[in-house]
Protein backbone atom coordinates (compact mmCIF):
# COMPACT_ATOMS: atom_id res chain seq x y z
CA UNK A 1 0.00 0.00 0.00
CA UNK A 2 1.35 3.41 -0.88
CA UNK A 3 -0.75 6.23 0.17
CA UNK A 4 -0.11 10.20 1.60
CA UNK A 5 0.33 10.44 5.36
CA UNK A 6 0.00 13.93 6.89
CA UNK A 7 0.37 15.50 10.12
CA UNK A 8 -3.22 15.57 11.93
CA UNK A 9 -3.03 19.55 10.77
CA UNK A 10 -2.85 18.70 7.44
CA UNK A 11 -5.19 15.95 7.62
CA UNK A 12 -7.49 18.37 8.96
CA UNK A 13 -7.16 21.13 6.39
CA UNK A 14 -8.05 18.17 3.88
CA UNK A 15 -11.05 17.07 5.47
CA UNK A 16 -12.52 19.98 5.66
CA UNK A 17 -11.96 20.57 1.82
CA UNK A 18 -13.31 17.56 1.32
CA UNK A 19 -16.34 18.53 3.31
CA UNK A 20 -17.08 21.58 1.22
CA UNK A 21 -17.28 19.10 -1.40
CA UNK A 22 -19.77 16.52 0.28
CA UNK A 23 -22.21 19.34 1.34
CA UNK A 24 -22.27 20.16 -2.33
CA UNK A 25 -22.77 17.08 -3.18
CA UNK A 26 -25.76 16.86 -0.72
CA UNK A 27 -27.26 20.15 -2.11
CA UNK A 28 -27.25 18.16 -5.64
CA UNK A 29 -28.59 14.79 -4.27
CA UNK A 30 -31.77 16.47 -2.89
CA UNK A 31 -32.44 18.81 -6.18
CA UNK A 32 -32.20 15.25 -7.91
CA UNK A 33 -34.60 13.54 -5.43
CA UNK A 34 -36.32 16.77 -6.81
CA UNK A 35 -36.37 15.99 -10.30
CA UNK A 36 -37.12 12.30 -10.05
CA UNK A 37 -40.44 13.21 -7.62
CA UNK A 38 -41.51 15.67 -10.54
CA UNK A 39 -41.24 13.70 -13.46
CA UNK A 40 -44.33 12.98 -15.70
CA UNK A 41 -46.49 9.68 -15.18
CA UNK A 42 -47.31 6.95 -18.02
CA UNK A 43 -50.06 5.16 -17.26
CA UNK A 44 -50.13 1.46 -17.35
CA UNK A 45 -52.66 -0.12 -19.74
CA UNK A 46 -51.51 -4.04 -19.94
CA UNK A 47 -52.36 -6.19 -17.50
CA UNK A 48 -50.02 -8.45 -15.67
CA UNK A 49 -50.83 -11.13 -13.75
CA UNK A 50 -47.87 -12.67 -12.06
CA UNK A 51 -47.34 -15.82 -10.18
CA UNK A 52 -46.50 -15.16 -6.25
CA UNK A 53 -46.71 -17.25 -2.48
CA UNK A 54 -50.89 -16.54 -2.78
CA UNK A 55 -51.26 -17.58 -6.51
CA UNK A 56 -51.71 -15.67 -9.32
CA UNK A 57 -51.88 -11.76 -8.52
CA UNK A 58 -52.15 -9.11 -10.91
CA UNK A 59 -50.04 -6.14 -11.20
CA UNK A 60 -52.69 -4.14 -9.01
CA UNK A 61 -52.84 -6.95 -6.15
CA UNK A 62 -49.20 -6.66 -5.42
CA UNK A 63 -49.48 -2.75 -4.31
CA UNK A 64 -51.41 -5.04 -1.36
CA UNK A 65 -53.08 -2.13 0.12
CA UNK A 66 -50.64 0.58 -0.32
CA UNK A 67 -50.83 3.44 -2.85
CA UNK A 68 -46.89 3.49 -4.18
CA UNK A 69 -45.28 0.11 -5.30
CA UNK A 70 -41.34 -0.87 -5.98
CA UNK A 71 -40.48 -3.76 -7.97
CA UNK A 72 -37.06 -4.70 -7.53
CA UNK A 73 -36.28 -6.87 -11.00
CA UNK A 74 -33.51 -9.80 -9.88
CA UNK A 75 -31.61 -10.86 -12.67
CA UNK A 76 -33.23 -15.07 -12.34
CA UNK A 77 -33.44 -16.11 -16.09
CA UNK A 78 -35.98 -19.45 -16.40
CA UNK A 79 -32.79 -21.56 -17.28
CA UNK A 80 -30.79 -20.61 -14.33
CA UNK A 81 -30.45 -22.98 -11.08
CA UNK A 82 -29.74 -20.12 -8.77
CA UNK A 83 -30.18 -16.16 -9.16
CA UNK A 84 -27.46 -13.40 -9.97
CA UNK A 85 -25.25 -12.92 -7.40
CA UNK A 86 -24.68 -9.31 -7.79
CA UNK A 87 -28.94 -9.05 -7.45
CA UNK A 88 -28.60 -11.23 -4.15
CA UNK A 89 -26.17 -8.72 -2.44
CA UNK A 90 -28.46 -5.94 -3.54
CA UNK A 91 -31.26 -8.04 -1.87
CA UNK A 92 -29.23 -8.55 1.53
CA UNK A 93 -29.19 -4.94 1.68
CA UNK A 94 -33.01 -3.73 0.90
CA UNK A 95 -34.76 -7.01 2.91
CA UNK A 96 -34.42 -5.37 5.95
CA UNK A 97 -35.93 -2.43 4.90
CA UNK A 98 -39.23 -3.34 3.79
CA UNK A 99 -41.03 -3.08 6.69
CA UNK A 100 -40.03 0.04 7.18
CA UNK A 101 -41.05 0.90 3.18
CA UNK A 102 -44.58 -0.32 4.64
CA UNK A 103 -45.16 2.59 7.08
CA UNK A 104 -44.63 5.07 4.28
CA UNK A 105 -47.22 3.66 2.67
CA UNK A 106 -45.44 1.78 0.09
CA UNK A 107 -44.86 -1.68 -0.95
CA UNK A 108 -41.66 -3.59 -2.49
CA UNK A 109 -41.86 -6.79 -3.87
CA UNK A 110 -38.83 -8.72 -5.93
CA UNK A 111 -39.62 -10.07 -9.51
CA UNK A 112 -38.23 -12.54 -11.66
CA UNK A 113 -38.53 -14.09 -14.86
CA UNK A 114 -37.58 -17.82 -13.48
CA UNK A 115 -40.23 -20.17 -12.41
CA UNK A 116 -41.57 -19.33 -8.81
CA UNK A 117 -40.52 -22.79 -7.44
CA UNK A 118 -37.23 -21.83 -8.41
CA UNK A 119 -37.93 -18.35 -6.44
CA UNK A 120 -39.36 -19.84 -3.72
CA UNK A 121 -36.24 -22.22 -2.91
CA UNK A 122 -33.39 -19.53 -3.54
CA UNK A 123 -34.75 -17.81 -1.12
CA UNK A 124 -35.09 -20.20 2.03
CA UNK A 125 -31.28 -20.62 1.19
CA UNK A 126 -30.90 -17.38 1.64
CA UNK A 127 -32.81 -16.59 4.21
CA UNK A 128 -35.05 -13.69 2.88
CA UNK A 129 -38.35 -12.80 3.80
CA UNK A 130 -39.41 -10.50 1.02
CA UNK A 131 -42.27 -11.12 -1.47
CA UNK A 132 -40.71 -12.62 -4.34
CA UNK A 133 -42.78 -13.17 -7.92
CA UNK A 134 -42.54 -14.85 -11.01
CA UNK A 135 -43.08 -13.01 -14.16
CA UNK A 136 -42.79 -15.80 -16.62
CA UNK A 137 -46.23 -15.66 -18.05
CA UNK A 138 -46.23 -12.32 -19.13
CA UNK A 139 -44.51 -9.21 -20.62
CA UNK A 140 -43.79 -7.03 -17.64
CA UNK A 141 -39.87 -7.85 -17.95
CA UNK A 142 -39.34 -7.52 -21.51
CA UNK A 143 -41.98 -3.95 -20.92
CA UNK A 144 -39.79 -2.57 -18.91
CA UNK A 145 -36.77 -3.41 -20.93
CA UNK A 146 -34.60 -6.17 -17.96
CA UNK A 147 -35.07 -8.98 -20.56
CA UNK A 148 -33.22 -9.56 -23.93
CA UNK A 149 -33.99 -11.86 -26.78
CA UNK A 150 -30.69 -14.22 -27.49
CA UNK A 151 -29.95 -12.53 -30.93
CA UNK A 152 -30.16 -9.07 -29.87
CA UNK A 153 -27.59 -10.30 -26.74
CA UNK A 154 -25.38 -12.51 -29.30
CA UNK A 155 -25.59 -8.91 -31.94
CA UNK A 156 -24.94 -6.43 -28.92
CA UNK A 157 -27.95 -4.67 -29.62
CA UNK A 158 -29.41 -4.65 -26.32
CA UNK A 159 -32.12 -1.70 -25.00
CA UNK A 160 -31.20 -1.48 -21.36
CA UNK A 161 -30.74 1.63 -19.14
CA UNK A 162 -32.06 4.20 -22.15
CA UNK A 163 -29.69 2.94 -25.12
CA UNK A 164 -28.84 0.17 -27.16
CA UNK A 165 -25.63 -1.17 -25.36
CA UNK A 166 -23.83 -4.70 -25.56
CA UNK A 167 -24.91 -6.59 -22.78
CA UNK A 168 -23.14 -10.23 -21.40
CA UNK A 169 -26.54 -12.30 -20.39
CA UNK A 170 -30.37 -12.33 -21.41
CA UNK A 171 -31.31 -10.45 -17.97
CA UNK A 172 -30.65 -7.43 -16.40
CA UNK A 173 -31.05 -5.52 -12.88
CA UNK A 174 -33.32 -2.34 -12.45
CA UNK A 175 -36.39 -0.87 -10.62
CA UNK A 176 -39.58 0.07 -11.16
CA UNK A 177 -41.57 2.53 -9.49
CA UNK A 178 -45.66 2.45 -9.63
CA UNK A 179 -48.24 4.32 -8.35
CA UNK A 180 -52.07 3.92 -8.09
CA UNK A 181 -54.77 6.62 -7.46
CA UNK A 182 -57.78 6.31 -5.83
CA UNK A 183 -59.94 5.45 -9.17
CA UNK A 184 -57.60 2.20 -8.91
CA UNK A 185 -55.61 3.38 -12.45
CA UNK A 186 -51.82 2.46 -12.28
CA UNK A 187 -48.88 4.73 -13.45
CA UNK A 188 -45.74 3.71 -13.77
CA UNK A 189 -43.73 6.56 -11.76
CA UNK A 190 -39.87 6.14 -12.47
CA UNK A 191 -37.56 3.40 -13.76
CA UNK A 192 -34.06 2.82 -13.31
CA UNK A 193 -30.71 0.44 -13.92
CA UNK A 194 -27.30 -0.21 -13.72
CA UNK A 195 -25.61 1.78 -11.15
CA UNK A 196 -28.98 3.69 -10.58
CA UNK A 197 -29.29 0.39 -8.53
CA UNK A 198 -26.21 1.95 -6.16
CA UNK A 199 -29.19 3.64 -4.07
CA UNK A 200 -29.60 -0.02 -2.38
CA UNK A 201 -25.92 0.19 -1.01
CA UNK A 202 -22.91 1.37 0.09
CA UNK A 203 -20.78 -1.40 0.53
CA UNK A 204 -18.63 -0.33 -2.82
CA UNK A 205 -19.86 3.36 -3.29
CA UNK A 206 -16.46 4.04 -1.21
CA UNK A 207 -13.12 4.53 -3.08
CA UNK A 208 -11.31 1.11 -2.70
CA UNK A 209 -8.00 1.05 -2.67
CA UNK A 210 -7.40 -1.64 -4.70
CA UNK A 211 -8.67 0.07 -7.31
CA UNK A 212 -8.24 3.63 -6.91
CA UNK A 213 -9.80 6.14 -9.68
CA UNK A 214 -10.31 3.33 -12.61
CA UNK A 215 -13.06 3.68 -14.68
CA UNK A 216 -13.63 0.32 -14.18
CA UNK A 217 -13.59 0.23 -9.97
CA UNK A 218 -17.74 -0.39 -9.52
CA UNK A 219 -17.46 -3.25 -11.09
CA UNK A 220 -14.58 -4.28 -9.15
CA UNK A 221 -15.07 -3.20 -5.84
CA UNK A 222 -18.42 -5.08 -6.07
CA UNK A 223 -17.66 -8.43 -3.70
CA UNK A 224 -19.95 -10.63 -5.74
CA UNK A 225 -19.49 -8.73 -8.99
CA UNK A 226 -16.87 -10.82 -10.27
CA UNK A 227 -19.93 -12.78 -11.80
CA UNK A 228 -21.44 -13.08 -15.43
CA UNK A 229 -22.87 -9.22 -14.97
CA UNK A 230 -20.36 -6.08 -15.64
CA UNK A 231 -22.28 -2.99 -14.04
CA UNK A 232 -22.11 -0.59 -16.91
CA UNK A 233 -21.49 3.05 -16.76
CA UNK A 234 -24.51 5.31 -17.03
Amino acid sequence: MNHKVVSQEDWLVARKELLVKEKEFSRLRDELSRRRRDLPWEKVEKEYTFDGPNGKETLAQLFDGKSQLITYHFMFDPEWTEGCKSCSFIADHYNPSIIHLAHRDVTMVTVSRAPLAKLEAFKRRMGWSFKWVSSFGNDFNWDYHVSFKPEDVANQKVYYNYGIQSFPVAEGPGISVFLKDETGAIFHTYSSFSRGLDMFIDAYIRRCRNCGDSPDRHRVCNPVSAHHLSIQSR
